[in-house]
């Protein structure tokens, strides 16, 4: 399994948007941590499981504020 490795500040959220390419896969990464729930926002240095995820992808045609 992939793993990330926190940086101070991060948060669920834009972890899904860094790690896993989109934020809706925000409930998918929860779900893979549930031992880490507690955390809102992480200190440097947490390692995070990374589920497996279906990326999508978005054709070059579609505006970049779109994607």
């Amino acid at each position: 399994m992939k793993t990330y490795t926190t940086t101070q500040g991060d948060m669920w959220d834009l972890i899904a948007h860094k790690a896993l390419g989109d934020t809706k896969h925000t409930g998918t990464l929860l779900a893979a941590n549930l031992n880490l729930w507690s955390y809102f926002t992480f200190p440097a240095g947490v390692v995070i499981n990374l589920p497996e995820v279906e990326r999508s992808t978005v054709p070059d045609t579609v505006p970049p504020w779109k994607r």
